[in-house]
Formats: C-alpha cells, sequence, structure tokens
C-alpha cells in the first residue's frame, strides 16, 4: 500500500490545494507512503529561488539535504492543531503518514510543518489554522 485509496486532493480553505479523506481514518493508521527525492545543499540553495521552496522537507538534522515528496506528499496542509504526522524513513527514502488522532470523512488532512505535532514555532509564510 502506498496511500489510502480513499484519500484525494482538493481545494482547500487554507489556501490551494491540501489533501482530504472521503471515509474515517483511525488513529495510528498509516496513510500515505510517499517516495522521496532526495538533494544536497546546493541544490536546496537553488529550490530557494525557484515556486519549490514551499515544497520541500528539510531531510537532515543539519540541513545539508532536502527532499520533495512524491504522491500527496508535498500537498499536505501546515497546522499548528494538526490531525497527522510524518516520519522521515531515511533507510526507504520515504516521508510516512499517519493519522495522529482519528480523522473524520471530509476532513483535510494536515501535520505540522515543524516536524513535531507540538512544535508552534514560526513559519516563514503566514497561514490559516
Amino acid at each position: 500500500m502506498q496511500r489510502l485509496e480513499f484519500i484525494y486532493v482538493g481545494q482547500s480553505q487554507k489556501g490551494g490545494r491540501g489533501v482530504f479523506t472521503t471515509e474515517f481514518i483511525p488513529i495510528g493508521t498509516l496513510i500515505e507512503i510517499c517516495p522521496v527525492i532526495v538533494f544536497n545543499k546546493k541544490d536546496m540553495d537553488l529550490i530557494h529561488q525557484t515556486h519549490l521552496h514551499d515544497y520541500y522537507f528539510l531531510w537532515d538534522d543539519d540541513g545539508n539535504s532536502g527532499a520533495i515528496a512524491l504522491g500527496y506528499g508535498s500537498l499536505y496542509n501546515h497546522s499548528f492543531h494538526p490531525n497527522a504526522e510524518y516520519f522521515t524513513n531515511m533507510d526507504a527514502g520515504t516521508l510516512d503518514v499517519y493519522a495522529l488522532e482519528d480523522i473524520s470523512a471530509g476532513s483535510e488532512i494536515t501535520f505540522n510543518y515543524n516536524g513535531s505535532d507540538v512544535d508552534a514555532s514560526p513559519l516563514w509564510f503566514d497561514i490559516v489554522d
């Protein structure tokens, strides 16, 4: 399984597109396994000059590499009150998305871009939360 068959990309009230579910998702469920394309610091500096800047993840603790998540991975919106979380799986080269709480049908699936569901550090853009 790469992703639950009943999640989809749609227009979000948070702005732009987001990932939604048509069915109930229980807490702890693996929502999606997103393969990633990893790039180095030099490429990261170039990406900062493009629209892709808002769609990549830091891939290591030192900030020396980044990754673009394939599948729906780079389309999940941020929330300081997320209903999902992601884990970087360095060995598999994936970003794995899990339900942090029960998610009701019709809901947008969000995670905290800071990497922790309780990290309220400011982001590089204004959000609708």
